[in-house]
């Protein structure tokens, strides 16, 4: 059923807009645009006749009037007269001067003679006078005129008017225009506010009547841009950027002014740092000088740099230290927001301020210790303060930031002041809570905390080399943040174990001998365990850390998880990666007995390099046309020595020997006995394991249909025969090409290129 979509008539003056073949746009009455779109341009075509044919003009034209910015009356008023006339500024002409000044502000043209009339006339102060008598008259109309007329003014965004209106004489007059909404029931008090309930307080006495002419328009400046003005959003993109350039360059003076001022710079620290000063004139004092700080953002960076640099001569840092000491919890979040402009803005500063000061005071007392302490002891329950402390702390031993001239390497210098000075304070309440084998506390806030100083930690280990290798090994620190692994909190877990990836990641074989000599997978496998056949983060992030060792061939590794933890790990089949890893495990064992045809194998892969790209792409071809006449399509590779093995033999050879052998060793470990946690498994925990295979046709299990690690999800490996056998070889090709674990390939690409028969291959193929 049809209906009608739009009814317009067609005006001989509208210019009319064809555009892509189907659209035609055109304006109507005021800042109303309209468009049509046609599905087909036949049906565009036809309409666009019609309108033509009303205006007389050609259909094979895309537009149908000229398009100009001002009408052609506009451009003759504007060539033929000097500028806007004003009406007489009286009390009932007030409806038309706001009339005037409504229907200029959508032309340029008209806007730019209102403004020059209203400079050249001295009509604000005529209209601030007519204010005065609306108001003694109680003139609600003329008080509603007055409103729109101002506002009007403010659209107009010129600096000499708003110098005009901004005027000590003028301002108040003009925030009590704005008071008159005409959309308000009631008046707003903003003039109250600002002369009875806004106090200028002179934390230091400003002697420079200017600088303090300054600071009060400013504030009454930012005051109409953020509470009497309507938001921004109502009008055009820019229409007030005006007046927040003026804002800006008062406060650029107010800085500058401050700045030159050094007997005020002088009385401010002083008094800040005296002890005899109260608690609540403290207060003031910082935050001015937050606001200060925050002023010095409009700078420049060059004089940015001068302000900085004259913060640091006044001693700024060694009163932040006083301050941040104090017990006023207001005064020590203030101060923090300080610290947090001088780190972002010249961290090298900071670091050289706390190095020197560490030569004459006690580490408790070191300015980059009370901001750690203030971290671990803060009382917001959504640690709001530390989650920032932590942000200032990465930026100061972030080493990108660090210098480095000829004679001085600040990473150097610095890393080990910290490590030696700072890090036993980092990290206390984690060495504090993981004494036993799980969290001593373990509330929620808590875990917040740990989960801060293990991120700063993990952040460490990326970026920081010997120096927090030595003190992970030293004072045995990944033992203890995998106690967290047993916490309630998954993100505290889930943590711990990020910053083990992160080590595992380095590939570092310092590391990996300390992981296998205090047996630091078995925290990672006992919340494997307890997790369950849940298929969730706890559970992919362990597996793709297995996956990680297996795919980077870290053998020190491999071989340790098989020999301790297979029992435990070996009925886990819903992903290919504990399998896999005892191929890995298999292959190494391998090549250890049959070290001459490791070093023969060695020898023909240097041997193809060596051969020109033009033989080998012969041989290819002549390879690829032989095995596909030998071989039947989607046949698996399968090495000669696994031939007479079922599954469970292939993945079970090294415990055949001895059932009962205790998985983990007992061996002493710097005095401590070898782990308890015993990984020759009741019966009840072997079923709950095998059941994982059976839950894996159930929505959403690890093992299920289209979940990561499942036989049907990309990437997976399909459970049968053929295809466990055949883990290590990358699609059945062998021989020419070189993967990144070719070393383990070859052992099966070459027997079975040498020992296995076509009567053979035959069976496999049936």
């Amino acid at each position: 059923m049809s209906s009608l979509l739009l009814e317009s008539k067609i005006n001989p003056n509208t210019a009319y807009q064809k555009q892509q073949d189907t659209l035609i746009v055109w304006s109507e009455a005021e800042n109303y645009d309209l468009a049509l779109s046609f599905q087909e341009k036949a049906g565009c075509d036809e309409i666009w006749e019609k309108i033509c044919q009303v205006q007389g003009k050609d259909p094979s034209v895309d537009i149908t009037q000229d398009l100009v910015d001002e009408s052609e009356e506009e451009r003759f008023d504007d060539m033929s007269s000097p500028g806007l006339e004003l009406p007489s500024c009286e009390l009932s002409r007030l409806e038309e001067i706001a009339e005037l000044v409504a229907s200029s502000l959508p032309s340029p043209l008209r806007r730019e003679k209102l403004a020059l009339a209203l400079e050249n006339e001295g009509y604000i102060k005529k209209l601030l006078e007519l204010f005065h008598v609306c108001e003694d008259l109680e003139n609600i109309e003329g008080l509603h005129h007055l409103y729109e007329i101002i506002k009007g003014i403010f659209l107009l965004n010129r600096t000499a008017l708003f110098e005009v209106m901004f005027s000590e004489d003028c301002i108040m007059d003009v925030i009590g225009c704005l008071e008159y909404d005409p959309t308000l029931s009631q008046p707003r008090k903003h003039r109250e506010f600002l002369t009875k309930t806004a106090k200028f307080k002179e934390v230091i006495p400003i002697s420079d009547p200017e600088l303090k002419q300054k600071i009060h328009q400013t504030y009454r400046v930012q005051y109409i841009q953020d509470m009497v003005l309507p938001t921004p959003s109502v009008f055009e993109e820019n229409m007030l950027s005006t007046l927040h350039s003026f804002i800006f360059f008062n406060k650029v003076e107010i800085v500058g002014m401050l700045q030159e001022d050094e007997k005020f710079l002088t009385d401010l620290f002083a008094q800040l740092t005296d002890e005899a000063t109260d608690e609540e004139k403290r207060q003031e004092l910082v935050n001015f000088l937050k606001e200060f700080c925050a002023f010095s953002q409009t700078l420049q960076p060059q004089n940015r740099d001068a302000f900085f640099k004259t913060l640091s001569n006044m001693g700024i840092l060694p009163a932040l230290e006083v301050i941040l000491g104090m017990d006023d919890t207001q005064v020590r979040s203030a101060a923090t927001d300080i610290f947090s402009y001088l780190v972002e803005y010249n961290p090298s500063m900071v670091r050289e301020f706390v190095m020197q000061e560490a030569q004459q005071n006690d580490d408790d007392i070191l300015l980059i210790n009370l901001i750690i302490e203030h971290m671990i002891c803060d009382t917001d329950p959504e640690l709001g303060g530390a989650v920032q402390l932590m942000g200032l702390l990465r930026t100061l031993v972030d080493p990108e930031n660090m210098l480095a001239t000829a004679n001085k390497t600040e990473k150097t210098e610095f890393l080990g002041f910290f490590y030696k000075h700072c890090m036993h304070v980092l990290t206390a309440p984690l060495l504090a809570n993981t004494t036993e084998d799980k969290p001593s506390k373990d509330d929620f806030q808590t875990a917040q905390l740990l989960a801060l100083v293990l991120e700063l930690l993990t952040f460490c280990v990326e970026h920081h080399t010997y120096h927090i290798k030595n003190y992970i090994i030293n004072k045995d620190i990944l033992r203890r943040v995998l106690v967290l692994m047993a916490s309630k909190h998954a993100f505290l877990a889930l943590c711990a174990l990020r910053f083990k990836r992160k080590i595992i990641g380095l590939k570092d074989e310092f590391y990996n001998r300390y992981i296998m000599k205090s047996f630091l997978f078995e925290p990672v496998v006992k919340a494997f365990l307890n997790n369950g056949s849940r298929y969730n983060l706890m559970n992919s992030a362990i597996i793709e850390m297995f996956e990680f060792i297996r795919v980077e061939d870290i053998k020190s590794l491999t071989a340790h998880v098989i020999e301790n933890y297979w029992k435990a790990l070996e009925d886990v089949d819903y992903v290919q990666t504990f399998k896999g890893l005892k191929l890995r495990f298999e292959q190494q064992r391998e090549r250890q007995d049959n070290p001459k045809l490791d070093s023969m194998r060695s020898i023909l892969r240097n041997h193809r390099y060596r051969r020109d790209a033009r033989t080998l792409e012969d041989e290819e071809e002549m390879w690829f046309n032989t095995d596909e006449d030998d071989m039947e399509d989607g046949e698996a590779v399968v090495s000669p020595s696994d031939k007479t093995k079922n599954d469970d033999d292939i993945m079970d050879p090294i415990m055949k020997e001895s059932e009962e052998k205790e998985v983990l060793l007992k061996t002493n470990l710097s005095g401590r006995q070898s782990p308890s946690f015993k990984l020759s498994l009741s019966s009840g925990t072997k079923t709950n394991l095998s059941s994982q295979s059976s839950a894996a046709s159930l929505p959403g299990s690890p093992g299920s249909p289209g979940s990561p690690g499942s036989p049907g999800s990309p990437g997976s490996v399909p459970k049968s025969t053929s295809q466990t056998a055949a883990i290590t070889t990358k699609g059945g090709l062998v021989g020419l090409v070189d993967y990144p674990d070719d070393d383990e390939d070859d052992d099966e690409d070459e027997d079975k290129e040498d020992t296995l028969p076509l009567s053979k291959k035959a069976k496999f193929e049936s």
